[in-house]
């Protein structure tokens, strides 16, 4: 028993939720333009940056109105990243992939303002 404990405390860094999938919600309202880019964009990012640790969910706010309510959104599109903690949001298309990157803390600010390498 004492063998199993270790081996599973050993997929689990103790500094966080390293190895945890993260988990997004992306709030849209119907199939347009916007929200197609915001999911093609978070899609990427999610690819480049995190591998297959993710999950993405997207909420329709026209078929389920009430899910608003519990992430308090009040702009659309809008992506929250429920895990890893503390949880963040970003409003848009996300089509500005150094601030998703700096939003979700996938990449510290840069010093000194909004430098923008592409």
């Amino acid at each position: 028993m004492l063998m199993k404990k270790e081996r599973s405390a050993t997929k689990r860094p103790a500094k966080g939720l390293a190895d945890e999938p993260w988990q997004l919600c992306l709030y849209v309202a119907g199939q347009t333009a916007r929200s197609l880019a915001a999911f093609a964009n978070l899609k990427r990012i999610c690819e480049e940056h995190l591998g297959g640790r993710y999950q993405i969910k997207v909420i329709d706010l026209l078929k389920n109105p009430q899910l608003a309510e519990g992430d308090q959104i009040i702009a659309l599109p809008t992506l929250v990243r429920r895990l890893p903690w503390p949880i963040r949001k970003i409003i848009g298309d996300l089509s500005n992939t150094e601030s998703v990157l700096i939003g979700l803390d996938l990449r510290p600010p840069t010093p000194g303002g909004h430098h923008h390498e592409d």
